[in-house]
């Protein structure tokens, strides 16, 4: 009998690229009832609905990247990233290499449509 998996990661964020981050903040604070919360030195701006339900995270879209263009990628929280990438892999998902960021570790696969997804302890961090 194969050992049983633990249970998939729970949707928790949602990435936005965008060159208006600030705007952004705004329309979605305003209309939507998020908190905006700035880490000094982050380049994320985190919108919390008040409601509960999934971030936003704001970040700043590259040059390339046109307005209005789908620029969504979506982040499934989890604590330990690189469990997480191996339970992937044994369902046949591989991820990219594991990445450190300020205080925790992601990393990054694509759905069959090509969209981007990413594992993240973000949620996790100490802040």
């Amino acid at each position: 009998m194969p050992p049983q998996l633990p249970p998939p990661p729970p949707l928790g964020r949602i990435v936005m690229y965008t060159h208006k981050l600030d705007e952004m903040a705004a329309f979605y604070t305003r209309h939507f009832g998020s908190t905006a919360v700035r880490t000094p030195g982050d380049r994320i701006v985190e919108l919390h609905p008040v409601a509960g339900g999934a971030a936003i995270l704001l970040h700043a879209a590259a040059k390339g990247q046109k307005p209005g263009q789908v620029l969504v990628k979506l982040v499934f929280d989890v604590a330990d990233v690189a469990g997480e990438v191996a339970r992937q892999a044994a369902l046949g998902l591989d991820f990219g290499p594991l990445h450190q960021a300020d205080g925790y570790q992601f990393a990054n696969a694509k759905d069959p449509s090509g969209n981007p997804i990413n594992l993240s302890g973000r949620a996790f961090a100490a802040r």
